[in-house]
């Protein structure tokens, strides 16, 4: 099932949100029921964790996560680390990208740390792009990633997330975390990714992709979707037929409550028959 939701007047709701199978990392100074969409139909399953990143609620585009952990930038503080610590499963490792290492505070990292396991390593590294969340795609096994990502960055993501990692465009474009977003059962990309590169990328992925758009239109896939194995939220914008592919595609609905999958399998045809009304 996916859910459309807002964050304020926005409906770039993976901006202001990081969603995994195992936490939802949820931006500071959003409405409370924003927040509550989240807590009702997640916290039952993983915790939801209301926090800042370096004193910005764009948690979305400045974190890159999967279940083994959350990579985060350097102007994440000790409070913000602490919070988050604290409130991870204890399987779940965090670490810290630095850049500029005097824009972080002792009181942010605290409050992430106290929400995180003991078990939830957190280590720094040099990387200029910061914004992790648009440079960064992944699931739980495979990341895609910005050609120009730095090594060091590249080697703490594989350490830190537990993935394959691939240095990869999206329809041409660098910021794969921009205009991809994947699951462990499928994927949405940009709508002007070729069958060709489709193709490719459900290769390295090894889940279906299809390329479509979110809120009415947009080609902005990573800031208007968020997704994990059995659950979806997009921008209030989005249309049914943009529903129906997020949901097929995503499988979102198959997944009961063991964790295991129903016999239902993928319509390609139905998913590609949304898209072309959807995008007419």
């Amino acid at each position: 099932m996916a859910i459309r939701t807002q964050f304020e007047s926005s409906n770039d709701i993976g901006v202001f949100t990081r969603l995994t199978n195992t936490y939802c990392l949820v931006g500071i100074g959003g409405s409370e029921n924003f927040y509550s969409t989240f807590e009702s139909e997640l916290s039952d399953r993983i915790p939801v964790i209301h926090s800042s990143i370096g004193d910005c609620r764009i948690v979305g585009r400045l974190t890159a996560g999967n279940r083994h952990g959350l990579l985060v930038p350097s102007s994440t503080t000790d409070k913000e680390l602490q919070h988050i610590r604290n409130s991870l499963p204890d399987n779940v490792r965090i670490r810290r990208c630095e850049e500029l290492p005097s824009s972080t505070t002792d009181k942010e990292l605290q409050h992430i740390r106290n929400s995180l396991p003991d078990n939830v390593r957190i280590r720094r590294c040099e990387e200029r792009l910061s914004a992790l969340g648009n440079v960064i795609a992944c699931n739980d096994y495979v990341a895609l990633i910005h050609p120009d990502l730095d090594k060091e960055t590249e080697q703490i993501l594989m350490d830190t997330l537990n993935v394959e990692c691939f240095r990869q465009t999206i329809a041409d474009r660098v910021l794969v975390g921009s205009y991809s977003i994947f699951s462990n059962r499928g994927g949405l990309v940009h709508p002007k990714t070729s069958i060709q590169e489709q193709e490719e990328l459900s290769s390295l992925l090894q889940v279906p992709i299809v390329a479509g758009t979110i809120n009415r239109g947009s080609d902005v896939i990573g800031a208007g979707l968020l997704v994990n194995d059995w659950m979806g939220f997009c921008g209030l914008d989005t249309t049914a037929h943009e529903i129906s592919v997020i949901e097929s595609v995503f499988k979102l609905g198959q997944h009961n409550l063991t964790g295991t999958t129903t016999t239902s399998t993928i319509n390609n045809k139905t998913i590609k028959d949304s898209l072309v009304d959807a995008l007419a």
